[in-house]
């Protein structure tokens, strides 16, 4: 596998304006946040913008909070080219939307649109969160199956597709824990020409499963390497964020259960908008059959 970093300095709804001291400075749309981030622990280059921000996330007395400097809606809508989505403060700090992971959006554009024919692909997203990777595959043409353990995230991710102008069914949102769905699919005999996964370090299942990645990941890629198609042009996709793990950790783990693939590995960085500096943001893991 080749080792390639993959780095987004945004696009015209997203810019990190700055970061360092251990936050991040960002522009979500019209509206500009602060948030934590641990990866910088250098000094900010342009200090004069923090005034800028409209929410910054902050811990008081144990507990999480968006501290707003002036209004900010409860959702907002943004796009990355003709994909369209939903941004919201949430209490995990988070917005919804995870702007390092645009090069595997652009990825799985062209990985789509490369091998569609009369029939549509058949797409399995896991872990799929608020959905914009399954946004972003149907909306190449694909089927998706998106799964989570968040009826929320679900509601969320319904949303974001109805917003784009995905057709209704096209996306099959499901309230399952990742594992088992995975595991009956393949006592099923379903195959699947597209598997995305972005598993968390830990979490739950719809019915209260517990999800650790160190021990449960290795069985999971396991199972999926049975849904996925043999045929020419189908593709996985393995991301991972706050786990602990290197990018050649999650390659290793697939060569282990794949072997030798055509496929790459790195990290997932988002650029600063006015200097050369990256936030590392994440890993990946891709290959195409």
């Amino acid at each position: 596998m080749e080792h390639k970093d993959l780095t987004t300095s945004g696009w015209q709804d997203y810019e990190l304006l700055d970061s360092g001291d251990g936050m991040k400075l960002e522009r979500y749309g019209d509206v500009i946040v602060s948030r934590p981030e641990t990866q910088a622990i250098w000094k900010p280059l342009r200090p004069e913008l923090w005034a800028k921000a409209q929410a910054t996330f902050e811990w008081k007395d144990g507990k999480s909070t968006w501290k707003s400097n002036s209004q900010v809606p409860e959702s907002w809508p943004m796009h990355w080219h003709d994909v369209k989505f939903i941004a919201r403060l949430t209490a995990f700090k988070h917005t919804g939307i995870f702007p390092e992971q645009a090069p595997n959006w652009e990825w799985l554009d062209m990985a789509i649109k490369n091998e569609q024919g009369e029939t549509l692909l058949k797409i399995l997203n896991l872990f799929g969160y608020t959905g914009i990777a399954s946004v972003v595959a149907a909306n190449a043409g694909a089927s998706v199956t998106h799964v989570d353990a968040s009826k929320q995230s679900l509601d969320w991710a319904h949303d974001n597709a109805r917003l784009t102008g995905i057709t209704e069914g096209q996306i099959k949102y499901l309230f399952e824990d990742a594992v088992r769905f995975a595991e009956r699919e393949v006592r099923r005999g379903n195959t699947y020409d597209g598997i995305i996964l972005d598993p968390p370090a830990f979490g739950r299942g719809a019915k209260g499963e517990v999800w650790k990645i160190e021990e449960d990941l290795q069985k999971l890629i396991t199972t999926t390497k049975e849904l996925l198609s043999e045929k020419p042009g189908s593709f996985y996709l393995l991301n991972g964020y706050a786990a602990g793990y290197s990018a050649r950790s999650f390659a290793q783990l697939i060569e282990s259960i794949f072997g030798d693939v055509n496929g790459s590995y790195g990290d997932l960085n988002i650029k600063e908008s006015n200097s050369g500096r990256v936030i590392p943001a994440g890993i990946y893991t891709n290959f195409v059959v």
